[in-house]
C-alpha cells in the first residue's frame, strides 16, 4: 500500500518532514555530488530530493504511482511530475542515467515488476540509488510519517529482492538516526544524531536505508505505456482524484 499523496505533502510540509528531507538530501548528495547532463528518474515521491539537480541535470523525471497520486512539481516553472502505472513506465528503454526510488518500493504491489522496469530504462552504466524504510527501525514503525506505510525491508530482503531481479548491491548506507518526533529539542539536534549515529552504529539502520546498485547487462523487450501528464495550473488538493501541488 501506497502513502497517500496528500498525507506525504504535508509529511514534507511540517518540521519533521523539512528535517528529514535535509538530512535525505545531504546523504543523497554524499553519494551522488555531480549529475550534470544526465537524465534523472525520481519513481514514487521522489521530489522532496530533487531540488539540487534542478538546474544541472539534462533532465529531472518526477514519475509518481497511479495507486499513489500526483503532485505538481516544482512549484515555481513548468511540471515536471506525472501519474504513471509503476510496473509499465512510459520511458524508452536504455534511457535514463540514474533513477532514485522514494516512498515507491514499500507500497508497490509487485516489487519485481518495478524493479524489472527500472532495469529496463536503466542506461548500461545507470545507477540505482533505492530507499525504503529499515524493518528494524523506529520510522517503519511509526504511523506519523510515510515511512510508517507499506512493506519495510531488512538489508538481507531488499538484498535478495535486487539479486531477483539482475541487480548487483555495490553499496549499502543508512540515514535518519534521528526518532520521528516534532520535538523541538529533538529537531534541533538532529545533525548531531545523524553524524553520531553514523559514527556509533553503523550496522543499525532507520528509514532511508539507500542501497546503490550497478546495471546489469542483461535487458527485457518493451511494451506499450502510457503516462497521464499533471494539468497546468495544478489544482487544489483533491484527495478523491489524488493531484495536488507540491510545496
Amino acid at each position: 500500500m501506497y502513502a497517500d499523496i496528500v498525507d506525504l505533502r504535508e509529511f514534507y510540509q511540517s518540521p519533521l518532514g523539512r528535517t528529514a528531507q535535509r538530512l535525505l538530501q545531504a546523504r543523497v548528495l554524499r553519494i551522488w555530488p555531480r549529475l550534470r547532463g544526465e537524465r534523472v528518474l525520481a519513481l514514487g515521491y521522489g521530489t522532496p530530493l530533487l531540488r539540487p539537480w534542478l538546474e544541472e541535470a539534462g533532465a529531472l523525471l518526477a514519475m509518481m504511482p497511479d495507486a499513489q497520486g500526483v503532485a505538481y512539481w516544482p512549484r515555481e516553472g513548468p511540471n515536471l511530475s506525472s501519474l504513471v502505472d509503476a510496473s509499465n513506465l512510459p520511458l524508452a528503454d536504455q534511457s535514463i542515467d540514474r533513477a532514485i526510488l522514494l516512498h515507491a518500493l514499500e507500497g508497490a504491489e509487485s516489487a519485481a515488476s518495478m524493479l524489472r522496469e527500472i532495469w529496463r530504462v536503466l542506461k548500461g552504466g545507470g545507477r540505482l540509488l533505492l530507499m525504503v524504510p529499515n524493518r528494524r527501525g523506529l520510522w517503519a514503525h511509526s504511523d506519523r510519517t510515510p515511512f510508517g506505510t507499506g512493506q519495510p525491508y531488512s538489508a538481507f530482503q531488499l538484498k535478495d529482492t535486487l539479486r531477483d531481479q539482475g541487480f548487483l548491491v555495490d553499496r549499502s548506507f543508512r540515514a535518519l538516526y534521528m526518532p520521528p518526533s516534532s520535538s523541538r529539542l529533538l529537531l534541533r539536534a538532529a545533525d548531531f544524531l545523524e553524524r553520531a549515529g553514523e559514527v556509533l552504529f553503523p550496522g543499525f539502520g532507520e528509514a532511508g536505508k539507500q542501497l546503490y546498485a550497478p546495471l546489469p547487462a542483461k535487458r527485457r523487450a518493451a511494451r506499450h505505456r502510457l503516462v497521464l501528464p499533471l494539468p497546468m495550473p495544478a489544482p487544489e488538493p483533491i484527495p478523491a482524484g489524488r493531484v495536488v501541488q507540491n510545496a
